[in-house]
């Protein structure tokens, strides 16, 4: 199965640790999806689930408001097809934070679907949650 890989980056007007709990917090991110539910482990080796069941995986790497390595996968893949997301974030200066998103091992058939979902369900209602 040929697969891609997917680089978006964004500046948030918020601190990294605001960035890290909105993801890796259950409740802040079922608010992030307008209140889908989110269930997700803060350990490595722990597992997620977003949008009520609809994207899934294990954390892989956890480096508390620097870090975020998940394997990833949307319910509509074929069984036992994850790819590998990575949320990285650095100061971008008074209070703001720059993520660096990498995914790769996208499905080629679902690439735009993914790269217009994470603009679209995450980096733009994240920057209305957090730009308050």
């Amino acid at each position: 199965m040929a697969t891609k890989v997917l680089k978006q980056t964004r500046t948030f007007n918020a601190p990294a640790k605001d960035l890290y709990e909105v993801l890796m917090d259950s409740r802040k991110h079922s608010k992030l999806s307008g209140g889908a539910p989110a269930k997700i482990s803060s350990k490595v080796g722990g597992t997620f689930s977003a949008f009520g069941g609809e994207l899934e995986g294990e954390n892989l790497e956890l480096i508390p408001n620097k870090k975020i390595v998940q394997s990833w996968r949307s319910k509509n893949w074929e069984p036992g097809v994850y790819s590998r997301a990575t949320f990285a974030f650095t100061s971008a200066g008074k209070g703001k934070t720059k993520l660096t998103f990498t995914q790769s091992g996208i499905p080629e058939s679902d690439y735009e679907d993914v790269k217009k979902g994470w603009i679209s369900f995450y980096w733009e209602p994240m920057a209305k949650m957090l730009e308050k």
